[in-house]
């Protein structure tokens, strides 16, 4: 931005004051929304150049464009709804309101107005001002034109700026909230019951990730950002609350990517007397409500991709993929870690599953565009799922994918309290003893002891699901403040470099 405009807006501001016009304004109740003004505007059929006799609207916004032409200004106002004209004439207004919209407006103010609705003489549908009301300075320039903010980093760090110059972005958000509230339906129409659960913690678990730590100084211990919230709503299925979920904050001290974010909201749920085959409709049933909401049809672009999202999908065995896509047999160890090693993936010393679900991630994951259910896991990587019957070696799991990217993670639970201890105590050759879902939780144990009942549970990336959905490719697109590396300085107060989106996207 330019010092000099900066000034020249400090320099009105002060001009208001004078005049005795307050920059900060006041409440400006009974708003009407400039969505729901052009509506009653359209309402009333008008000629080019007719006005609505006795129509009377008040609206409030950021001036977007200003206009002055002698006696009339014009200008465009924009509110969360959209965009509509205003005209203000030297004749309907006040002589300080006609010199404040004039002279003392700039591009990013706010006001209100309070008018009634015409048609300008080329067919403008317009609010004609009879009281122009200063709400908010803007001491800051916009974005020049208003053509909106483009520079990504800075898109993501001055997201609210992001916000009124780019209204598609603040689109996204819009549905992201009806996505949600969507899913929030589907499941309480499904008898399941929505709790809150700690998101300190004074042990991790429920997921494979690094956590972040930190410290209760008045008790004296060390505690950890919960990375999700799996063995606290297993412990309500214990109490009796037999369908839950969460919409969950949830921490993981990792890299950041377009699919990656530190800090990343996620719904669990559970159902008693379930299975994985349970959540494999429920997570139908979500996205297909979650569509239903937004609009736009099953189809759906995501990049240079169409998802056709219509239900059943596909569900193909974890076994039967690996052997398509890689070309090797899940119980042919020698010749999986020959793939690997073609592959260029660490191997050595690593426990056989890890080598398995290494080259699965490497082979398979890419290659799952469609909606698909990929099904029964290696059990060694699953310590808190039921395992097969007939076969101990493989765990009742599932894990959706679409475009590539894991959207779901599903369970046929463990409830037998011997078998889940024996697998928190065992560490996989070659996992990182910081990202393992074999953390010893002595509490859960004694919950088992008590009785779970069996129960399917499923785990939802929201902020995937919604970049799906809304055709966003970075998940940074759809978190309103995604955490962004600290800018330089060069002096106290003024900002040197900017970091740009390669240097943010450096993931794991």
């Amino acid at each position: 931005m330019s010092h000099s405009q900066v000034e020249d807006r400090k320099a009105k501001l002060a001009r208001l004051r004078e005049l005795g016009v307050d920059p900060y304004g006041r409440r400006f109740e009974n708003v009407t929304s400039l969505a729901e003004a052009r509506r009653m505007g359209e309402g009333y059929n008008l000629e080019p150049g007719q006005h609505a006799e006795g129509s009377s609207v008040r609206v409030a916004g950021r001036v977007m464009l200003h206009r002055p032409a002698g006696k009339l200004v014009f200008m465009t106002l924009r509110d969360g709804t959209g965009d509509m004209q205003i005209a203000v004439s030297k004749a309907a207004v006040s002589e300080t309101e006609f010199a404040v919209a004039s002279k003392l407006l700039n591009l990013g103010d706010i006001i209100g107005v309070d008018g009634t609705l015409g048609r300008t003489k080329t067919g403008e549908l317009t609010v004609w001002a009879n009281t122009v009301t200063m709400l908010s300075k803007a001491l800051q320039p916009p974005p020049e034109k208003w053509h909106g903010l483009k520079d990504v980093d800075l898109r993501y760090r001055r997201r609210y700026v992001d916000l009124f110059t780019n209204p598609g972005v603040r689109e996204v958000f819009k549905q992201r909230s009806l996505i949600i509230d969507a899913i929030r339906r589907c499941l309480v129409e499904r008898g399941f019951f929505e709790v809150e659960t700690p998101v300190l913690q004074p042990i991790y678990g429920g997921a494979a990730a690094r956590p972040f730590t930190t410290h209760h100084n008045a008790l004296d211990m060390k505690l950890f950002l919960r990375i999700s919230p799996e063995l606290y709503l297993k412990r309500l299925l214990v109490g009796g609350i037999e369908r839950v979920f969460e919409f969950s904050r949830n921490f993981r001290n990792e890299g950041i990517d377009t699919q990656h974010n530190p800090e990343f909201t996620l719904l669990e749920l559970y159902q008693a007397y379930g299975d994985y085959n349970d959540m494999m409709d429920i997570l139908e049933a979500m996205v297909s409500a979650a569509i239903e909401r937004i609009g736009g049809g099953y189809k759906r672009k995501f990049g240079e991709l169409e998802i056709d999202f219509a239900p059943p999908w596909p569900r193909r065995q974890y076994a039967d993929l690996l052997f398509e896509y890689a070309g090797v047999r899940i119980d042919d160890v020698a010749a999986v870690r020959k793939k690997a090693e073609s592959l260029g993936l660490e191997h050595v010393g690593m426990d056989d599953a890890l080598v398995i679900n290494e080259v699965f991630e490497a082979t398979v994951e890419p290659k799952l565009i469609q909606p698909t259910f990929v099904l029964d896991y290696p059990a060694p990587i699953c310590p808190l799922t039921r395992r097969k019957p007939d076969d101990p070696n493989i765990a009742l799991r599932f894990e959706a994918f679409v475009a590539g990217m894991e959207v779901g993670n599903a369970y046929t639970e463990l409830n037998d309290p011997a078998v889940q201890e024996e697998n928190f105590r065992r560490q996989l050759a070659g996992e990182n003893r910081e990202e393992t879902m074999a953390v010893l939780d002595e509490d859960f144990l004694l919950a088992l002891q008590y009785g779970m009942p069996p129960a399917g549970g499923l785990g939802v990336g929201i902020d995937r699901l919604v970049m799906l959905l809304t055709g966003s490719t970075s998940i940074r697109d759809v978190i309103l403040f995604p955490l962004q590396r600290p800018k330089a300085t060069s002096e106290a107060g003024e900002e040197g470099d900017e970091v740009t989106a390669e240097d943010v996207e450096d993931g794991p």
